[in-house]
């Protein structure tokens, strides 16, 4: 079994900078790849970015694209998402997650593990 723990949340001023660690342990943990989704109060989860876990190859939300940037650690099996110019419409719970198959890395159904979540507050 996967689990994984976020850390790296909070309160930011509009302009600032977080980053967002995902730690995974598990018997054996090599994933196709990894991502990140956030959820916004009364809306779906969404994708925010994705990292192949044994190659090069990242992938980004057009609404993040340029500003966030993810990256990983193979030895320490974690992923870090660095998040520079926040705004407002970023404030969410960010979630990251790894597939146990090879699918889609922009679906959230291609997904099977799931972190508990960390919450990000943007102000104005």
């Amino acid at each position: 079994q996967v689990q994984l723990v976020e850390s790296g949340g909070g309160l930011v001023q509009a302009g600032g900078s977080l980053r967002l660690s995902c730690a995974a342990s598990g018997r054996t943990f090599s994933p196709y790849f990894m991502g990140w989704f956030r959820q916004a109060p009364g809306k779906e989860r969404e994708f925010v970015a994705s990292i192949i876990w044994s190659g090069p190859g990242t992938y980004y939300a057009d609404s993040v694209k340029g500003r966030f940037t993810i990256s990983k650690d193979n030895a320490k099996n974690t992923v870090y998402l660095q998040m520079s110019s926040l705004k407002p419409e970023d404030t969410a719970v960010y979630y990251c997650a790894a597939p146990r198959a090879f699918g889609s890395v922009l679906h959230r159904a291609t997904y099977d593990y799931w972190g508990q979540g960390t919450q990000v507050t943007v102000s104005s």
